[in-house]
């Protein structure tokens, strides 16, 4: 119920103050986005098959975010972010369907 409480909570506070994003950050945004995704997807497959860890999924979290906005720095650094970007997206994409499959046939069965 916590959990819940916190995201209505966080909602309802970005609906409010309309935070904006610093222009430098605003192209790593999309891929924390996307590397908290794959996490959210692996916490919630792992709560299905009993395996779940709150210890594990935080640093999982935590790791993705930190990695993959780091992936797609390093590739400005190299001047191919944008490769690099797409990179983590579809590596990051592979994972959250591969997920969501294995919890589609938990649930369903099928």
């Amino acid at each position: 119920m916590i959990p819940l409480i916190g995201l209505v909570i966080g909602v309802v506070a970005g609906l409010l103050l309309e935070p904006t994003v610093p222009l430098f950050l605003q192209p790593y945004l999309p891929i924390a986005v996307v590397a908290a995704l794959d996490a959210l997807f692996g916490g919630l497959r792992a709560l299905l098959d009993g395996i779940f860890d709150d210890r594990v999924f935080l640093v999982s979290f935590l790791s993705n975010v930190i990695v993959a906005g780091f992936i797609v720095f390093l590739g400005d650094q190299l001047g191919v972010g944008s490769q690099l970007s797409t990179g983590v997206v579809v590596v990051l994409g592979i994972r959250i369907f591969s997920n969501v499959a294995a919890i589609r046939r938990h649930i369903f069965k099928a």
